[in-house]
């Protein structure tokens, strides 16, 4: 069955990892998904939201139910904004029935890219080889675990040949990102993000699998301050070369 599915890139993706949502839509693609880019998106509304500011973030949920509401499925590489969709979306459009449909379709039918691949299309992904070996090891992301997620990235990755999976020291403490937080308490945040580098620098990995662009942002960041010499990518840029699909060729 081909399902028409919305790509929602959200913002950092956007802005600084457009490569993962060619990957993204090129392995959607290959498992026989109709791939939609909506133009007129935009934020979620996360930003707002964390710091309080619901009416506007309730206006932005209304946004985005207007755009997504039409297709099967929606897709996102960020776990936190999927995470917004799906958990407080219904809250802050529970007191407006004119909304409460759509919402509540929009919630159910928004995956999170690896939570799409194996609970949706249920894919087999054996056999996958990357063309070189490479180390690799994978920061569990803190939305993920609101979305019921917990090891099946790392599944993912440790199947495909030529990949040396290599377990993470704390893979599960937060990268010290937290949105605004890294604005606000940016001493606090710096110490966590520093923790977490020192730990992939002892891995030897060659390259960090973060599925999360604030997260992957942050660390890549610390990364580049800390002279670690570690590639960031996001677990679709992993596939897509592991397929053959080149998203260096747009």
């Amino acid at each position: 069955m081909s399902y028409r599915v919305a790509l929602f890139i959200t913002c950092l993706n956007d802005q600084f990892y457009p490569q993962v949502g060619v990957a993204v839509t090129k392995i959607l693609e290959k498992f026989g998904c109709s791939v939609f880019f909506p133009e007129a998106q935009t934020c979620c509304g996360q930003p707002f939201f964390n710091n309080g500011f619901e009416p506007e973030s309730a206006a932005l949920a209304r946004r985005f139910v207007d755009i997504f509401e039409s297709y099967d499925y929606i897709v996102t590489p960020s776990g936190s904004c999927c995470a917004m969709v799906r958990q407080h979306f219904p809250h802050l459009l529970s007191q407006d029935p004119a909304w409460k449909h759509g919402v509540t379709r929009v919630a159910a039918n928004t995956f999170e890219f690896v939570e799409f691949l194996l609970k949706v299309l249920k894919v087999d992904l054996k056999g996958l080889v990357l063309p070189r070996a490479t180390k690799v090891t994978y920061h569990y992301t803190c939305h993920l675990r609101s979305l019921g997620m917990t090891d099946e990235a790392a599944r993912i990755i440790s199947r495909i040949g030529n990949v040396e999976l290599l377990p993470l020291e704390k893979s599960d403490q937060c990268c010290g990102f937290g949105g605004t937080f890294a604005v606000k308490y940016p001493g606090i945040s710096g110490a966590i993000v520093d923790d977490k580098v020192q730990c992939i620098a002892k891995t030897g990995a060659d390259t960090l699998i973060c599925n999360d662009a604030g997260c992957t942002m942050n660390i890549a960041g610390m990364c580049h301050r800390g002279g670690v010499d570690v590639k960031t990518k996001h677990i679709a840029e992993l596939l897509a070369e592991a397929m053959g699909l080149g998203t260096d060729r747009w």
